[in-house]
């Protein structure tokens, strides 16, 4: 279960407080998406693990557990137009779990864990993956998959679609890392209509004064949840404005398997 996030008293002056996070802004979301695009990662395929051997008698049916479901519903490669799939570094992670993670409003947690690869309300399991693209200059979607117990996935949308609403001002979010304030979030529209409830928004951050949008999506399917998120860590190291969305490829690619 995340943690209560913990509020923190708003500076006198909000240009004084970015400048503040920018380096640790750029450190983290940076970072991490250059990581990202740098390797070391593993291929997310899943499959099932009976070995074929049959017997007098057919040997009762296993169910697979939330984490082996989940590895077992991740894209592969071969789905993703042959696009590397791998399990993102954690050097540059804004936080390992939420319970790291603290906000200046508390309803706006959502919006900080769907935008760092971690699960929303209260998960089973969660697995995250992250799809390359060509080129290092482009920006990399982050997969985020997490399973609930029955009505738990509802829950967790639902709270993510209550922070959009809510945070339209912004954010900052802190963690033992870093810390990265939010300009604004705005809802927009998915990629394409799927699964059986879905929700997406933009969100802007400024870094060394260049903005960059930063887009996510989430997906109900059953107690299901899939997140993409996206960010040009690249144009962020560069300085130059970015804005950043999940492949569409990759967001048909994964809603399809979750059917």
């Amino acid at each position: 279960m995340p943690p209560k996030s913990t509020t923190s008293t708003p500076p006198t002056s909000p240009a004084s407080k970015r400048g503040a996070l920018t380096t640790a802004a750029l450190t983290v979301v940076a970072l991490a998406a250059l990581a990202a695009c740098s390797g070391n990662g593993s291929d997310a395929s899943g499959g099932s693990d009976g070995s074929g051997k049959s017997s007098g008698s057919a040997a009762p049916t296993r169910q697979a557990g939330p984490a082996e479901r989940l590895a077992q519903l991740m894209v592969t490669p071969a789905q993703v137009g042959g696009r590397s799939v791998e399990k993102p570094g954690e050097d540059y992670a804004f936080a390992a779990s939420p319970s790291e993670v603290r906000l200046d409003k508390a309803v706006c947690a959502p919006l900080a864990y769907a935008m760092n690869q971690l699960p929303l309300g209260e998960p089973q399991a969660d697995l995250t993956r992250v799809v390359k693209t060509d080129s290092m200059s482009d920006a990399p979607t982050y997969v985020t998959l997490t399973a609930y117990a029955p009505g738990g996935a509802r829950s967790a949308l639902s709270g993510l679609e209550k922070a959009v609403g809510a945070c339209g001002a912004g954010f900052t979010a802190t963690s033992k890392n870093a810390g990265t304030t939010y300009a604004s979030v705005a809802a927009e529209q998915p990629t394409a209509p799927a699964g059986d409830e879905r929700t997406a928004f933009k969100a802007t951050l400024t870094v060394n004064g260049v903005t960059h949008a930063l887009h996510t999506e989430a997906v109900r399917a059953g107690d299901v949840v899939a997140v993409y998120f996206s960010v040009n860590g690249m144009a962020i190291a560069q300085n130059r404005p970015s804005d950043a969305k999940p492949m569409p490829a990759v967001v048909n690619a994964q809603n399809a398997r979750l059917r």
